[in-house]
């Protein structure tokens, strides 16, 4: 017996400095090799090469783990981890996730070929068991701890409630024990339909974790609702800026000093290491992009500014925002009327030319000169800018 523990403890124990050899490892390649060299493959401007780069560091960091007999999913856990926390990771998501949806869609398939629907009825009431003690222990396990941090009972609860399903990696472990013959198939069978069992209540718990967790912190509908709307850093107070030049810059240090949450996203890599040497939130990554606004989650935006010089690239945003978030008001900077207004066809809600703004602005500080009540300056303006502008290009095309 006491050679048997002594030979577990020695394999755990040589398991665990493996794990830290190659978390120490992919932690210095990480902070070494990959921020440069993403930012060497960013230079080059090719969509191509950065999801071949993605790949082929994935595959890299998947196979130094296995060199050192831990999983592949340990090395790549790493490899993402270690990405998400460079201005990359958006874009990383972005061209990671049609992948993700092929291999999870692989995932599931091969799950559910392990069920065996008949041997439901003799082990549903063991199922159902499973699925009540699953749930019940994440829920108080997740409570205890959110607690301790410091966070009140209400979002405790939520919290719990919204994470207390079994998910993919329960069936991944599932298949695996079954695979090694730790568990004998009728008990693998009762495990895969605990955690199927779960997936079902999980979707009552989350649609009504509000009303739920309300009862089982203690307190009033209204109370919740008032620590609800109290809630600091809400993310539909972010706003989203498309391109961080001259003027991205000048509205990003705007938003910065009145304390407005914002993400800048840009294309080129020189950009982005200045804004984040500004104390910006400025990542790599194009708003044009579909998958890119879905990592962000910018239907939940307050407002999205697109400020980028060229007017074809600005059209492209303002088309995929309006069919992706339409809700999301767009405000576009424009180099002439004639782009101006094919921004705002294309589902801006305001589209400012340059050159009419700069002229604008020449005209109010004449008439401020001469004068002119700063009452009449405004009105005058803005009714120029309320009729889109119609008075110049009447006056153009007079002459």
């Amino acid at each position: 017996m006491a050679v048997g523990a002594d030979v577990l403890a020695g394999a755990v124990g040589w398991a665990i400095v493996k794990a830290v050899i190659a978390f120490v490892l992919v932690v210095f390649a990480g902070r070494w090799l990959l921020y440069p060299l993403f930012r060497l493959v960013t230079r080059r401007r090719s969509a191509e090469l950065f999801t071949l780069t993605v790949l082929l560091v994935a595959l890299l960091a998947a196979w130094s783990s296995s060199r050192f007999g831990l999983s592949l999913a340990f090395g790549a856990f790493l490899a993402g981890m270690m990405l998400g926390e460079t201005e990359f990771r958006h874009q990383v998501e972005s061209t990671i996730r049609p992948f993700r949806d092929v291999l999870l869609g692989l995932f599931f398939i091969g799950i559910g070929m392990l069920f065996d629907p008949a041997s439901i009825p003799q082990i549903w009431h063991w199922s159902l068991l499973g699925m009540l003690l699953l749930l019940l222990s994440k829920i108080l396990i997740v409570v205890v701890i959110v607690r301790r941090s410091g966070i009140d009972a209400l979002a405790a609860w939520r919290v719990a409630l919204l994470v207390a399903v079994g998910g993919e990696f329960g069936f991944a472990l599932i298949a695996i024990a079954l695979d090694a013959n730790v568990i004998d198939t009728q008990l693998g069978q009762i495990a895969l339909t605990s955690v199927f069992f779960s997936l079902i209540a999980g979707s009552i718990l989350i649609r009504f974790n509000h009303a739920i967790a309300t009862r089982l912190a203690g307190q009033r509908d209204s109370d919740a609702q008032y620590v609800s709307d109290l809630s600091p850093g809400l993310p539909e107070q972010l706003v989203l800026i498309g391109g961080y030049g001259r003027v991205g810059h000048t509205l990003a240090v705007l938003l910065h000093e009145r304390g407005v949450p914002f993400i800048a996203f840009d294309s080129d890599p020189g950009r982005v290491a200045q804004g984040r040497a500004d104390g910006h939130q400025v990542v790599y990554g194009d708003i044009a992009d579909a998958e890119l606004l879905a990592s962000v989650r910018a239907e939940r935006a307050a407002l999205v500014i697109i400020t980028v010089d060229d007017s074809a690239a600005a059209l492209t945003a303002v088309s995929v925002l309006a069919n992706y978030c339409p809700h999301v008001p767009v405000i576009a900077r424009a180099r002439d009327l004639e782009s101006s207004a094919r921004l705002l066809a294309a589902g801006a809600t305001h589209a400012y030319p340059e050159a009419i703004e700069a002229s604008l602005r020449l005209g109010a500080t004449a008439l401020k000169m001469l004068a002119v009540p700063d009452d009449d300056i405004d009105l005058i303006l803005q009714g120029v800018r309320d009729w889109d502008y119609k008075p110049v290009m009447e006056a153009d095309a007079k002459r």
